[in-house]
């Protein structure tokens, strides 16, 4: 959440750190502001998207070739030009910009406010520009120094750039708990929230770690902690093409991810799966292979759709495996006492490896002697950095903040998983093993012809647009893909739906089903089709509108059905994969017949780094 960018080098800055805030505005979109300096330190900042900033900046003199930016998602404070970053200290020597929280702010403002500070602002974010202003004037010290005296004493999350209006040869950034990657160019330095704002001028960058940092003085690259022990900057070369951020041709970035998914899950199984070879080789996961495969216990960490991609994982590492699942929400699980023990088997699954809730889980299950594995897309995230060991999925960046290909690249990582362990375990044979490696290879061809649906689903999508809830309901490996599309659709549409296992809406949902309430049925072939039948019947007794995904073929829910979705055949464990494909188009299309912004849904952000 919120989007950093600075710059210090020989080009201009503000160009470099506006386009790099329109490439991290799905961090957040409520506010944006640079700072430059430029006879003094000159703020501009406005309230809403990056686009409003570039009006308000348009024909003023932005010569300068150092600058920081900032896009923001609100937490201290409603989303104003007031509040927008960057903030500035007291005395206007300081500008500062954050992503993250400062939980002590209240007391430090306090203390400042004692010895005569006074504040604009409602955010923590000025109350720490200024603690590190104080901090420099009554220690008579450098500006590093200043940052790591106020680094030691603040409590919460941080990733933060300073500048001072005192030395053009100066930025000084730090983190922990929220991401910040330093881009090294020829003379140039650039930091940034992720890799996305930096690609287009240098593949090398070095990724911050918790208390690092970062100093560029004239033209060099320091780094120590926040205890000033001297630290040996580890550069890495990124591996990413700049065309995979643009939006190629598609309307949205959501769009072109979804269509993305037949590539994004070839590429996750590419070097790694092997049908004919009988070749299934995870590279990320040699040292504590072992304990995975003899472990007793299994814990997924997760939030939001990696949550459900979480509990898909639960049902075939059980059914494969025999190995008993627990499914947890990160936020949850970190704040009580769950019964951990030294050797269990933890995985942790996140799109951009630095969820604060997960990062935070896994913390909580090494300190209980845990092994950690990471399942996640981003290269050098924290998660990939603070687990044991794990894989990446692969899946290339995935801008839009409703996360489609992400989803079906965690399937298609923890199904893998799984099917090596249970290979190994020997709780599968050879035919069933070999029967899943040539099924997972067609995969990719068959969400491509579940996306020749499309036409048909917007057809769908114009009669339910005006629908104000939706129920969606499956039963075994659909169940969390009815939970997925619910989340989909309230998320970008903002129409409220609801997820439930098929069984259990006699159980209280079935009150609400009338003639203006949709029920979408996920009632593919499997071993719980004639019970999902049943249920589609109790449904249309009670004259709800059934929209189905059925597999091609099927005769019985379609001549029951209002309207139904039919999908490529394949075996049970792997439908989510093709299933979720109808699920996300209807929630796409829906939101854009209701004018909504499918990339930046309202009080969303894409990498959730703050509680």
């Amino acid at each position: 959440m919120c989007g950093i960018v600075a710059y210090i080098g020989h080009r201009q800055a503000a160009p470099i750190i506006i386009k790099g805030l329109k490439r991290l505005e799905y961090r957040g979109y409520d506010s944006a502001g640079i700072s430059l300096l430029n006879g003094g330190l000159n703020v501009y900042k406005k309230v809403g998207k990056v686009s409003e900033l570039e009006t308000i900046v348009e024909g003023k003199s932005l010569e300068s070739t150092i600058g920081i930016g900032h896009t923001r998602w609100a937490t201290h404070g409603e989303p104003n030009d007031i509040n927008a970053h960057p903030h500035i200290s007291h005395s206007g020597n300081l500008s500062i910009i954050h992503n993250g929280i400062i939980e002590n702010y209240a007391s430090i403002k306090q203390d400042l406010e004692n010895k005569g500070y006074s504040f604009k602002s409602e955010t923590d974010t000025e109350v720490l520009v200024n603690f590190i202003e104080s901090i420099k004037e009554e220690r008579k010290c450098s500006l590093p120094k200043a940052v790591r005296l106020a680094l030691n004493a603040v409590v919460g999350a941080y990733a933060i750039v300073v500048m001072t209006k005192e030395d053009e040869n100066l930025l000084v950034a730090a983190r922990k708990g929220s991401p910040l990657v330093v881009g090294i160019g020829d003379g140039e330095f650039f930091f940034a929230s992720d890799a996305t704002p930096i690609i287009e001028y240098t593949n090398e960058v070095v990724y911050l770690n918790d208390y690092e940092v970062a100093v560029i003085e004239d033209g060099e690259l320091s780094l120590r902690d926040v205890k000033n022990v001297q630290k040996t900057p580890y550069i890495q070369t990124i591996e990413m093409e700049l065309e995979a951020i643009e939006k190629g041709g598609f309307e949205h970035f959501m769009l072109k991810e979804i269509y993305e998914q037949p590539k994004s899950i070839k590429d996750c199984m590419r070097g790694r799966l092997n049908a004919e070879e009988g070749r299934l080789v995870m590279g990320g996961i040699r040292e504590y292979a072992n304990k995975l495969i003899n472990t007793d216990k299994i814990v997924i960490n997760a939030c939001g759709t990696s949550w459900h991609a979480g509990l898909v994982s639960e049902y075939f590492i059980e059914e494969f495996c025999r190995i008993p699942v627990e499914v947890e929400y990160a936020s949850e699980f970190r704040y009580r006492n769950p019964i951990i023990n030294e050797g269990d088997i933890v995985f942790a699954i996140s799109q951009s490896g630095e969820t604060a809730d997960t990062l935070a889980a896994i913390e909580l299950a090494k300190s209980k002697g845990a092994v950690i594995f990471g399942v996640c897309n981003v290269v050098g995230s924290s998660i990939a950095r603070s687990t044991h060991e794990g894989a990446y999925t692969h899946a290339g960046p995935e801008i839009g903040v409703a996360s489609t290909k992400a989803f079906t690249a965690q399937l298609t990582v923890m199904f893998m998983i799984a099917l090596k362990v249970a290979y190994r375990r020997g709780t599968i044979g050879e035919s069933t093993y070999r029967n899943m490696l040539f099924e997972m290879e067609r995969i990719p061809q068959k969400v491509e012809k579940a996306l020749q649906l499309n036409e048909q689903i917007i057809s769908i999508a114009e009669k339910f647009k005006d629908s104000r809830n939706f129920l969606y309901l499956g039963r075994g490996y659909n169940f969390p893909v009815a939970l997925e599309g619910a989340l989909k659709l309230k998320e970008i549409s903002y129409i409220h739906a609801e997820g439930y296992p098929a069984a259990e809406m006699k159980h209280g949902p079935i009150a609400l089903i009338d003639e203006d309430m949709p029920v979408v049925f996920i009632a593919t072939k499997d071993s719980g089709y004639e019970k999902i039948v049943s249920n589609i019947q109790e449904v249309k007794a009670r004259k709800g509108k059934v929209i189905a995904i059925v597999t091609e073929g099927d005769e019985e829910v379609s001549k029951i059905a209002d309207y139904t979705i039919e999908v490529p055949d394949t075996l049970e464990p792997l439908m989510p994969l093709i299933s979720v494909i109808p699920l996300q188009l209807l929630a796409y299309h829906i939101a854009i017949m209701r004018g909504c912004n499918v990339d930046q849904p309202r009080n969303l952000a894409k990498s959730v780094t703050v509680e």
